[in-house]
């Protein structure tokens, strides 16, 4: 059986009995339906082999009625009341159509529902915007879904699209008015154009913007895609991280996870609801071909002879997995060239690496001291049939570099780091740190594994740390929670880390079905399913609780971790492992009283915990005024909110970061390359978070010598 492996070195599942009874079940003389055949199989892989099963009963079947509902309409302003009434038939019925013969007919009768309510509300919106809004009425609207209500009638359905509608074009009117008057203030003599000319074009500007809702909708709300959606209700009601992927999802997931994929080779982005080329990159496919230019508009895509797909109402992420493919295959581009001329481009795929994605190092001189700084993006591997980079080389390659510029000391920056490869993970502490334990797995069954670094010679001994915040997430989680444990780096950042604890790994739905995949429509996808859950070395988990910072910075008022979905496995310990701590250690206690005593008078941070007040504040706001004075009040505090964090930016030194000499010319050498590297490291050059990491770095240096690591043993 091929078990596609998410995370690398791990015990296969024992899936041959699942195999063989769920041929039995479906083995039958004609092809099964495609949408009942992928969704019992998956119902039946989660009662096998997830780590942690809830049954699929009445109580799982409401959850994911409702999980599915607020997928298809997620404001609450396209179905009526009576149309969830009429679904609440199967309300606690979802269970028996995963777990028998049943037919889907949930959700066949909510698309069908869907398709027809949907083609109503787009008759709303080209009325609505034909009319001037009266903006001096005293009226409101409530933006918060979970306050709302499904419209009772049509009336009511109306009435809630064109609150809507005020709402968008108000906004958009305040924000034409601004532009006028920064035009007045900056040009004399200019005449601001009058409110009822901006009001025309404010409503004018939303209707272009709804027409593109609703063409996407059209051409990317499809029947398949919705199916998608209801089998990701089902499998994220067992847990947050299982997931169904059709194949062209599975393909870009394991595309962003090694880094590397086929396509044309250059960068997209969206401008004006059209999808862009921002640029190429020098030496891929498209900049050998020579006829695709930065500025280009992508208007068609066609694989190979095939009937082009029109991009109009596509989002970046939709218009790449159409662009994206399977090595030498030809992709051809309808495109308009800035001059107007419009030209169907033919561009044979070739493999592409994100730069990304790829780990990338700095040095920053800073109070007579030089250090290294690491951007790890995410801990990819070449998941994708074998191609791409493996980040734990990539890592020992800028430490080596670093070391060769002669660093005091080296930052990891893991900020937004979502994780990826486990076997990467472990290979990096391996870096840092003597051959040894680095996490705990634990399977379903209660069978606990030490997973080991065998890395025998440390590449690095000097002081380190490691820089993260509440989107550092899984294997960013393993490496910082090791690190901690072996009191080898001090951790940087919020408060905590994601939380996320468990660990998954990639079935492919094809290999669980005896007939032949072609007759029913083609290969099924996949099933990434959580399998373990990890513990740190200490024993303890990271679920919902992540690791705690031992320098803990005012960052980001968003709550966005782990504890925050209700499908969230709980947290919990196992028994420590034996494993040897760092000597001399980090001493975080001495640390953290000289990074408090900073803190105290550092009036950027003082300004940081005073926008985060204000922007919680703002963020438990459930109503909104549709009366233009009380609204440019309420943005105007908004404004001042923006402008604080700008003043932030402001009254941080520059810090002088710069390449290091050995990537000057590999940095240069691509127009791509080259935005993606200079755009970081301006993100870092006025960054009060690495500020206070370089003065945290500056203190250990006072602690007793780090040179001469010596070991204690520890439990």
């Amino acid at each position: 059986m091929k078990i596609r492996i998410l995370i690398a070195g791990l015990i296969l599942l024992s899936g041959a009995t699942v195999v063989l009874a769920f041929n039995a079940f479906h083995k039958k003389s004609t092809p099964p339906d495609r949408e009942k055949l992928i969704v019992s199989m998956v119902g039946l892989i989660l009662k096998r082999a997830h780590y942690h099963p809830k049954p699929i009963d009445d109580a799982f079947s409401k959850e994911v009625f409702y999980k599915y509902l607020n997928q298809l309409d997620p404001q609450k302003n396209i179905f009526l009341q009576k149309d969830i009434d009429e679904l609440k038939t199967f309300e606690y019925r979802i269970d028996d159509e995963i777990n028998t013969n049943e037919p889907l007919d949930f959700f066949k009768m909510a698309n069908a529902l869907f398709d027809k309510r949907i083609a109503e509300v787009a008759q709303y919106y080209p009325e609505v915007l034909s009319h001037p809004f009266n903006f001096h009425e005293n009226d409101s609207i409530v933006l918060d879904s979970k306050q709302l209500s499904y419209p009772a009638n049509e009336q009511a359905r109306k009435n809630a699209w064109y609150l809507f509608l005020k709402y968008k074009t108000l906004d958009r009117l305040v924000e034409l008015q601004q532009i006028e008057e920064k035009k007045q203030k900056d040009s004399a003599g200019y005449v601001p154009k009058p409110d009822s000319v901006l009001e025309a074009q404010a409503r004018a500007d939303v209707q272009k913007n709804m027409d593109l809702f609703f063409e996407r909708i059209r051409k990317t709300y499809t029947e398949d895609e919705r199916f998608s959606w209801f089998v990701n209700a089902i499998t994220t009601t067992m847990d947050p991280h299982t997931e169904y992927m059709p194949p062209i999802d599975q393909r870009y997931f394991n595309e962003q996870m090694s880094g590397t994929f086929y396509g044309i080779g250059a960068l997209l982005q969206q401008e004006d609801g059209k999808i862009k080329i921002a640029s190429i990159v020098t030496g891929g496919p498209a900049w050998k071909q020579g006829e695709l230019k930065a500025g280009d508009i992508i208007l068609k895509v066609a694989q190979g002879d095939s009937t082009a797909v029109d991009l109009t109402g596509y989002s970046v992420e939709d218009a790449v997995k159409l662009i994206r493919g399977d090595k030498n295959t030809i992709v051809k581009l309808t495109v308009k060239h800035p001059d107007g001329t419009i030209k169907t481009i033919a561009i044979m795929r070739g493999e592409v690496k994100i730069d990304a994605t790829f780990a990338k190092s700095y040095l920053i001189d800073w109070k007579g001291h030089r250090w290294g700084i690491i951007n790890l993006p995410e801990f990819y591997a070449p998941f994708n049939n074998g191609i791409g980079g493996e980040s734990w080389k990539d890592m020992q390659k800028e430490v080596n570099k670093l070391k060769a510029a002669r660093i005091d000391g080296i930052i990891v920056d893991l900020r937004f780091n979502g994780g990826g490869s486990l076997s990467d993970a472990i290979n990096i502490a391996g870096l840092f740190v003597p051959a040894g334990p680095v996490v705990q797995v634990r399977s379903g069954d209660g069978h606990v594994q030490i997973l080991k670094s065998h890395n025998t010679q440390i590449d690095y001994t000097g002081p380190l740390a490691l820089m993260v915040n509440e989107y550092s997430a899984s294997a960013s989680e393993i490496f910082a929670a090791a690190m901690q444990d072996y009191k080898r780096a001090v951790i940087v950042g919020s408060p905590s880390t994601y939380g996320k604890g468990t660990v998954q790994r990639m079935i492919d739905l094809d290999d669980f079905y005896s007939g032949n995949t072609a007759e029913i429509g083609g290969p099924l996808g996949s099933l990434k399913i959580t399998i373990q859950k990890f513990y740190r070395i200490n024993g303890g988990s990271t679920q919902l609780k992540g690791v705690h910072s031992d320098i803990i910075l005012p960052d980001n008022y968003f709550n966005v971790g782990e504890s925050t979905d209700s499908d969230a496995m709980k947290w919990d310990q196992i028994a420590p492992a034996n494993y040897t701590t760092w000597s001399p250690p980090v001493d975080v206690s001495y640390l953290q009283k000289l990074s408090d005593k900073r803190l105290d008078t550092n009036k950027i941070f003082h300004l940081i915990e005073e926008n985060i007040r204000y922007l919680k504040q703002m963020d438990s706001m459930k109503t909104y005024p549709l009366n233009i004075d009380a609204y440019k009040a309420w943005q105007k505090q908004n404004q001042q909110a923006l402008k604080r964090m700008d003043q932030v930016y402001k009254m941080t030194p520059a810090i002088p970061v710069h390449y290091l000499p050995v990537d000057e010319s590999y940095i240069q050498a691509d127009s791509t390359r080259k935005i993606i590297y200079r755009d970081l490291l301006r993100s870092y050059t006025h960054d009060p978070y690495l500020l206070q990491t370089l003065d945290v770095m500056q203190d250990m240096l006072h602690q007793p010598s780090l040179k001469a690591p010596q070991l204690t043993k520890s439990n």
